[in-house]
């Protein structure tokens, strides 16, 4: 089994670049959907949260409210740690639930927001940086709905690109064209996947 970590900024283009994965193959474990699986409705995950930081994180219906969790945490680096160390022991132990199903032999590409933050990288046979300049990661977030200011706030809350390149085995540049984007995917499943699997 080869293992990647692909991580990235907030707007820098993960999510394109494990679907490219995906398609040559790869098995997607991806850190987000777990993060909001271990906090739906009825889960323990969730009841931590609420015990953490109230009712109000919560939408009439009993599910998590994640704008109003956002507005708490991204603006008091306590409050976030917090909340990190609520949630993420849970991502991990699915994680690895979800791991252990995989087939041996298999490529598993773990997408992992936060993976420097979190200090991860060694739990990886590779790690797969994808970047963009800031400009165009903000650009990309207020065209999701979030103002700049919150979109500035979430890319300075995360890792620099300096410290992502510190760990990376492989940067990828995505401020091109999605095809050029797609022609460094290939090269590094060429380059990088194919030899490793022996």
């Amino acid at each position: 089994m080869l293992r990647i970590g692909l991580t990235g900024g907030i707007g820098s283009g993960k999510s394109t670049v494990a679907k490219l994965l995906v398609e040559r193959g790869a098995v997607l474990i991806d850190a987000d959907r777990i993060a909001r699986e271990v906090v739906a409705p009825g889960t323990p995950g969730l009841a931590a949260v609420v015990d953490a930081f109230g009712d109000g994180v919560l939408t009439a219906d009993g599910a998590l409210d994640r704008p109003a969790l956002a507005a708490l945490v991204f603006a008091d680096p306590q409050a976030r740690a917090r909340l990190d160390a609520l949630v993420h022991p849970l991502v991990r132990a699915r994680s690895a639930e979800l791991l252990a199903e995989v087939p041996d032999g298999a490529v598993v590409v773990n997408d992992v927001p936060l993976l420097v933050e979190t200090g991860q990288a060694a739990s990886y046979d590779l790690v797969l940086v994808v970047e963009a300049d800031t400009e165009t990661r903000v650009a990309r977030l207020v065209g999701r709905g979030l103002t700049e200011d919150d979109a500035r706030a979430r890319i300075g809350a995360q890792a620099t690109d300096e410290q992502r390149r510190a760990v990376a085995d492989v940067v990828l540049d995505n401020t091109g064209t999605p095809e050029e984007l797609a022609a460094q995917v290939d090269r590094f499943w060429v380059e990088r996947v194919e030899p490793a699997r022996g």
